[in-house]
């Protein structure tokens, strides 16, 4: 009789285990953080900065 009783519980702690609900997943992606915009008016000053400098150099010798 015990073992009957010892094989019931196992069934039942079994199928009770396979049928519990678990915590529901998220539906909605987390936002993504955007990378910050470039600012292309930099990016010439940039450019012309270092452009200019060879020719200073050139000039100076």
């Amino acid at each position: 009789m015990k073992k009957i009783v010892m094989l019931a519980v196992a069934v039942l702690g079994t199928v009770a285990m396979v049928n519990a609900q678990t915590t529901p997943a998220q539906t909605a992606p987390a936002k993504e953080a955007k990378a910050p915009k470039k600012d292309k008016k930099a990016d010439k000053k940039a450019k012309k900065a270092e452009a200019a400098k060879p020719e200073a150099a050139k000039a100076q010798k």
